[in-house]
């Protein structure tokens, strides 16, 4: 069996019974760093021995990982802190495990996603968690570019020495502005939640420019999570058809069948981009 077991995001007392037996019994703990992990399994006088598994290592190790699961040891994946795979090294053994017929399991608790979005005071109902942003610049604009009609709620990661620039990028790309000075008071909604479940939670709600703004001038200690208000559903669909009239429908029309929609099917797709009736689309195609 390989066991994902969930450590506490900060304060030790979210660290669940069944984790520490489990944590207790297995033949090995896979720790993302072991010094980090020793002083939490001493605190839980948990004397199970540790190898490291980490994003350097993450595919060789695997392999060897996986060999001794195939042999019959059970082997737990802990990391930092949080869940293994969300945003930390996992997601890569879980597949082999699974590749190899290892069964294999979860044991939940604290999460720094879930936990921020639920105390955010945004929407929790549909949301989308992007981890950490990427740090090559043509694949963060790229990724930026989504996010800016994205409606859900949007749960990020960042690093305190990042977050007054990403807010800044986050501002400027979700919203179209440059820190205009009426931005402020009229931006989109965002949370940044810091050192969660520790002494010093701290919870931050504002626009994104006033957040970039803030923490400009009081530089942030510990990690942080970013909890964005989705687009206005309304708004993104006015720009998804501005873009569309840019073709003739004639020319919309042609490039769904030149992806091999017959008619009937292209028309009612364009129709649909456009926020117009089929019949007007077929009345367009007639002139």
């Amino acid at each position: 069996m390989l066991y994902l077991v969930t450590t506490p995001i900060g304060n030790l007392e979210d660290m669940t019974a069944r984790a520490i037996r489990v944590l207790s019994e297995v033949d090995l703990i896979a720790a993302e760093d072991t010094r980090n992990s020793r002083k939490l399994l001493a605190h839980f006088d948990i004397h199970t021995p540790m190898t490291s598994y980490h994003q350097n290592n993450r595919f060789d190790k695997g392999r060897e990982l996986t060999e001794m699961r195939v042999e019959g040891k059970n082997i737990a994946v802990i990391t930092d802190a949080g869940m293994p795979g969300i945003s930390d090294p996992g997601e890569e053994l879980v597949r082999m495990a699974l590749e190899a017929g290892v069964e294999v399991t979860a044991v939940p608790g604290a999460c720094a996603c879930v936990t921020a979005l639920t105390i955010s005071g945004l929407p929790t109902r549909r949301f989308c968690f992007e981890a950490f942003l990427p740090t090559e610049k043509k694949e963060r604009a790229r990724v930026m570019e989504e996010l800016k009609r994205e409606t859900r709620t949007i749960v990020m990661y960042e690093a305190p020495h990042r977050l007054a620039k990403t807010l800044a990028e986050l501002r400027d790309a979700l919203e179209g502005t440059a820190g205009s000075p009426t931005e402020a008071a009229t931006g989109r909604k965002v949370t940044v939640l810091r050192e969660l479940t520790k002494k010093h939670e701290d919870r931050y709600c504002g626009t994104l420019g006033a957040a970039a703004a803030f923490y400009e001038e009081n530089p942030p200690k510990g990690e942080c999570v970013i909890v964005i208000e989705g687009a206005d559903p309304a708004e993104t669909k006015r720009a998804e058809q501005a873009e569309w009239s840019e073709l003739t429908i004639a020319e919309h029309v042609a490039m769904y069948e030149a992806q091999g929609m017959d008619r009937k099917d292209a028309m009612k797709a364009v129709a649909a981009d456009r926020g117009i009736g089929k019949r007007d689309v077929y009345q367009a195609l007639l002139q």
